[in-house]
């Protein structure tokens, strides 16, 4: 490993931790991942993140760019490498009357906390310590996705430094190219500093959550499919099944019901009432923040197996069925499933680099095991997964955890990765920031 002088960082403001340090078993660490940098800079503003970025690529030193920390794969942290932290540079202020802008290493709940006086609201994840540039960068699928699309559709402009500590203003009429690839195509192509968003006006969320015995399975899948492919737009939805944390095979079934604007959640409750008995039914009227879940740290000697498959109309029911199935049988993930559709498949597939548009469908599933045990569940995972890839097209980069080969390369379809290959060629030819799916300059063509 190269030597760290600290001249190099003698105008460095933030914080340098080293694994000699008293918080460096922390800071080495995200909530999902676990590795030994050799350097963990916390950059306090952009012209310390500009001599971050020229001390990474200078040092020959493999760069990890961390904003929240919640990358399944770990991105946001490396083995004998540098870690760039955003943490510090994460102010958000409102710029207009809906244009806010964010700090590179903001999390969601912050992001809420400003807009929720103003009645305002950006379709993000389902989690408030998530951070918002690692969503952002790779879609934003949450309980707004089917009225408000993804987060990436409401991003207007971002500011960038570059692989060569340049800082750029990024948007539809400054670097365009650039402004295409930043929307799905994750962090391949610099450090994010600041985004700005449009938000959308949505003062309260009606929140409808059902449980089920997980026996009904095969009734709950199918009808909440149906239900959801004509359920009007302000309504978004996400199904939980075989929940390892309560009571795996036997846990009940959790419908989640979101709607975004002033109507009612009467006809999505009663068509779930008609599929089976519900266990528990609550719902409520609260401001959007109220709906996020707190993230978790993945305890110390647990190794996390995430893996998602985007589903088409046409394949739908039948992955309904598949995943009723799989839910009765012993097996050790969560499965998860969200509706799409709505403003989400109102974008064209070539207008951003997130490409699945046509989806109606997003099938996850989540286990954790001990690093000694980690093989085994992950080949019962590729299992499982032998059944669903019968149905899916395509994989979401935010919910993989690098594992798979197959769904790791159906992030992006070809003519999107062809596209930005040529792209990280033109702001990144040393491939700098390679903690990502996103394809490497030398694989352009």
């Amino acid at each position: 490993m190269p030597a760290i002088r600290e001249d190099q960082l003698a105008d460095f403001t933030g914080a340098i931790v080293t694994p000699d340090s008293s918080d460096y078993p922390q800071a080495a660490r995200t909530a999902l991942a676990f590795a030994e940098p050799a350097l963990i800079l916390r950059p306090v503003d952009v012209a310390d993140v500009q001599r971050a970025v020229r001390f990474a690529a200078a040092s020959d030193l493999p760069l990890a760019v961390r904003g929240g920390g919640h990358s399944a794969a770990g991105l946001g942290t490396i083995d004998a490498g540098v870690v760039i932290d955003l943490g510090a540079i994460d102010s958000v202020e409102m710029l207009g009357d809906r244009r806010v802008r964010v700090g590179g290493g903001a999390l969601w709940r912050q992001v809420a906390e400003v807009l929720a006086p103003h009645g305002l609201v950006i379709s993000s994840g389902d989690t408030a310590e998530v951070g918002v540039g690692g969503l952002t960068l790779s879609g934003g699928i949450g309980w707004l996705v089917r009225q408000h699309g993804l987060a990436l559709d409401h991003l207007r402009a971002a500011e960038l430094v570059t692989a060569d500590g340049s800082v750029l203003r990024v948007d539809d009429f400054h670097h365009a190219d650039l402004f295409w690839a930043l929307r799905g195509g994750g962090g391949a192509y610099g450090v994010v500093t600041a985004f700005e968003f449009e938000a959308q006006p949505t003062p309260q969320v009606t929140f409808a959550s059902l449980t089920f015995p997980a026996e009904q399975a095969r009734q709950i899948v199918p009808a909440w499919t149906r239900y959801m492919r004509t359920a009007p737009d302000a309504i978004s939805s996400t199904l939980v099944l075989s929940n390892p944390f309560n009571g795996g095979v036997d846990a009940p079934i959790e419908a989640t019901f979101s709607r975004c604007d002033a109507g009612a959640v009467d006809d999505a409750l009663a068509a779930m009432r008609s599929a089976g008995a519900p266990l528990t039914e609550h719902v409520s009227r609260v401001p959007y923040a109220e709906t996020l879940h707190q993230g978790n740290e993945l305890p110390a000697g647990l190794r996390i197996a995430l893996r998602n498959g985007f589903v088409s109309a046409a394949s739908a029911d039948a992955a309904a069925d598949a995943v009723a199935d799989i839910a009765a049988t012993e097996q050790p993930a969560s499965i998860v499933v969200h509706s799409l559709g709505g403003a989400f498949g109102r974008i064209p597939a070539e207008a951003t680099a997130f490409a699945h548009r046509d989806a109606e469908l997003m099938v996850s599933t989540f286990a954790a095991a001990p690093e000694s045990a980690y093989e085994a569940l992950r080949a019962r995972m590729d299992g499982v997964w032998q059944t669903l890839s019968r149905f899916t097209d395509g994989a979401y980069a935010n919910s993989l955890d690098g594992t798979a080969a197959d769904a790791v390369a159906s992030v992006y379809p070809e003519s999107t990765r062809n596209r930005l290959a040529e792209i990280k060629g033109s702001y990144d030819p040393s491939n700098v920031f390679s903690r990502t799916f996103a394809p490497s300059p030398e694989s352009a063509r």
